[in-house]
């Protein structure tokens, strides 16, 4: 029994000089960037103060994970009285805007009520709470993705969230956003080759990856597609290793997961935390949320944070989290796993037996008072022991400024950002835009159409085919471009919120992924029915309806962007589009000759109509004419029923730029549309 106790004492003391060691790491590794240098180096006059077992203690950290990283890359995170509110979701009635400032107020709901708390280099700070008690939100707010209602103050080495630290900041979210039709070698190779820096050369990203391969134990499944919730592919415990070594391959300085262990069994969830672990050795700061480890996962995390309802049980070291309860006045009355015994704190019940127990409210009352009776101002006093620290950060602010010039610059220059994310977008889009399904619609229809029209000279038939080719190249590229945004909303955020690359890159790229299907499926058809519906065979003729035809295509695919990337929700953008399109085919004048005026204006943004006006220009010229009775007469062109209205010979060139200029503005919408996704938030 002496034994096992001078053994506790002997760990305690390990654990005591560790923290030291930390302490006296971190204002070492400061003095090291005030002096500006590059690579982080020990001092050695320094070291040399410290104890034997301070040393040792220096050298086994050191030894653990490599301390490659950049001094100024650190990252001392603290965070003090962070309130983050939301707007009720119930809508509310008309009578409802006669309500006082104090009433509104009393609707906001508060997520984070007040949080505090401070983290190392070198520290894994795991989050525990249940669900609902504001782990993720916190998490979000910490990795500078949160807007709304957020007050307080979160620093990063003693300054607040910028394009440095976002560059530098790896964030794992609870559900992996990966393309499932990308390798996990492809996925992990292409965010190496967007995020890391351009003074690496492009094997070496490489070789990176295949590094984060080999660590993270993905070897055998690196050929295997990602898969997702439509598509099979590797497995959950894999899938998430693949989201973690997308983070891994910048090296950052502060890594931040959402439930990380979620869905995978106790040997991978040990295996990602010791990971974790072993990277905050090297000198990085990580912290995440974990909803019920097990014993051994939970004695591993340095620091421990409880939450319930938004407001903080607990924060300080998790070997010390069950003394802190049992002096109290909550301890288990069974030998427990400590994470279950703190959720059923969290939670408001002391015993099974649930006739016994006392209120949950009055629980949960008094463990927020405790915290803030006996924890809540040591936190807040080892915040402000560790300001001046930052302080002496500020004495450079040109270096500091020229290193924000310097990441403003993004890691690689656009042209490379524009031939990454094109290559990948191939990679991504060649199964879905030619895939047999699609090709087999497009064929189906084309033969239909064909046959329906074979060889056909009735002027009334040939103006009715132009009429379907303007509709159903209007409907077809709407519907397909207008899903685009929409489904790709949640990797836009996660890429931009990381500053993986411009906005501009990523749009132009997007773009031009899509232009095989754009151009090669509507050629394709009209290949098919042009000749067996018997249309002039002239290459002139042929070519201007060619043209017109992928030029409606590239316009409609536009606004469906426009509409895509504006609504940023599939079935609000698909019923809305619908709309659009069918006001555009009403309003253009060939179901109603006398549109009433309040409407008139329609017609003049209406895709169809300029589509439908130049189509009739490639077939027909003004002076043509045709068989107009049964008794031989003849008719000009220009004035049967369906032309007259049109304007025959007229108002090309204009037709033409209107198209042009739709195509130019709706994707300009589109793009401004996305500017909003993905930015960093501040706090007010």
């Amino acid at each position: 029994m002496h034994a096992k106790m001078l053994r506790v004492k002997q760990q305690a003391r390990v654990e005591k000089l560790e923290q030291r060691c930390k302490e006296k790491t971190l204002q070492l590794v400061i003095e090291c960037q005030r002096l500006e240098q590059e690579d982080f180096k020990i001092m050695t006059n320094d070291v040399d103060k410290l104890g034997p077992v301070e040393r040792a203690v220096v050298m086994r950290m050191k030894n653990t994970i490599s301390w490659s990283i950049n001094i100024k890359n650190l990252a001392l995170m603290q965070f003090e009285n962070v309130v983050y509110k939301i707007k009720p979701t119930r809508k509310e009635g008309c009578l409802s805007l006669s309500k006082t400032k104090k009433q509104k107020a009393e609707g906001e709901k508060m997520i984070l009520k007040g949080v505090t708390g401070i983290v190392f280099p070198g520290e894994v700070l795991a989050m525990l709470g249940p669900s609902g008690s504001g782990k993720t939100t916190l998490l979000t707010a910490l990795g500078g993705r949160l807007g709304g209602r957020l007050k307080g103050s979160i620093t990063y080495n003693g300054k607040h969230f910028s394009n440095v630290m976002k560059r530098n900041t790896g964030f794992v979210p609870q559900d992996e956003i990966m393309y499932p039709e990308l390798t996990v070698r492809e996925t992990l190779v292409f965010a190496a080759l967007l995020r890391l820096p351009r003074t690496i050369s492009r094997q070496e990203k490489i070789a990176r990856a295949e590094a984060v391969i080999a660590q993270l134990g993905l070897g055998k499944c690196k050929n295997s597609v990602v898969g997702g919730q439509w598509r099979r592919g590797v497995s959950g415990g894999e899938r998430k290793r693949v989201s973690i070594g997308q983070e891994m391959l910048v090296n950052p300085s502060l890594l931040l997961l959402d439930e990380p262990t979620s869905g995978l069994d106790s040997t991978a969830a040990q295996r990602i935390v010791s990971t974790m672990r072993g990277l905050s050795r090297g000198g990085r700061t990580v912290v995440m949320t974990i909803h019920q480890p097990s014993s051994r996962l939970f004695y591993s995390f340095d620091k421990v944070m409880l939450l319930c309802e938004g407001n903080t049980l607990y924060f300080g070291k998790g070997c010390e989290v069950m003394n802190y309860f049992s002096g109290i006045g909550f301890s288990p009355s069974v030998s427990m796993n400590p994470s279950d015994f703190l959720l059923d704190l969290a939670n408001g019940v002391l015993d099974d037996d649930q006739s016994s127990s006392p209120n949950p409210i009055q629980v949960k009352e008094t463990l927020v008072s405790a915290f803030k009776a006996n924890l809540q101002d040591a936190s807040k006093e080892e915040l402000q022991r560790e300001t001046p620290l930052h302080d002496s950060n500020e004495v450079s602010p040109s270096s500091s400024g020229e290193e924000e010039r310097h990441f403003n610059g993004w890691s690689i220059p656009w042209r490379e950002q524009f031939s990454v994310l094109l290559k990948r977008g191939l990679k991504q889009r060649k199964s879905e835009s030619f895939s047999g399904r699609k090709v087999a619609q497009i064929l189906a229809v084309a033969l239909l159409t064909g046959a329906l029209w074979w060889r056909s000279i009735d002027l009334q038939d040939q103006i009715g085919l132009l009429f379907f080719y303007s509709s159903f190249w209007g409907f077809f590229p709407l519907f397909q471009a207008i899903f685009t945004f929409p489904t790709e909303k949640m990797m836009l955020k996660k890429e931009r919120s990381s500053g993986m690359y411009r906005l501009s890159s990523f749009f132009v790229a997007r773009t031009a992924c899509d232009l095989p299907m754009e151009l090669v499926l509507p050629t394709a058809f009209v290949l098919i029915t042009y000749w067996m519906a018997g249309l002039k065979p002239a290459p002139l003729n042929f070519l201007s309806t060619l043209f017109v035809i992928l030029l409606c295509v590239l316009v409609c695919e536009s606004l469906g962007l426009a509409i895509g990337a504006f609504m940023m929700d599939q079935k609000a953008a698909a019923t809305f589009g619908s709309v659009v399109m069918l006001s555009f085919l009403l309003a253009g004048g060939f179901y109603v000759r006398q549109v009433p005026y309040f409407v008139a204006w329609i017609k003049y943004i209406s895709i169809g109509q300029y589509t439908f006006k130049l189509l009739l220009e490639a077939q027909f010229k003004p002076e043509e004419t045709y068989r107009c009775s049964s008794e031989g007469g003849i008719c000009g062109v220009k004035n049967h029923p369906s032309i007259e209205k049109v304007d025959l010979g007229k108002h090309v060139t204009f037709s033409v730029l209107a198209l042009l200029i739709m195509l130019v503005g709706y994707r300009v919408l589109a793009y401004v549309a996305l500017m909003k996704v993905g930015r960093t938030k501040k706090l007010k």
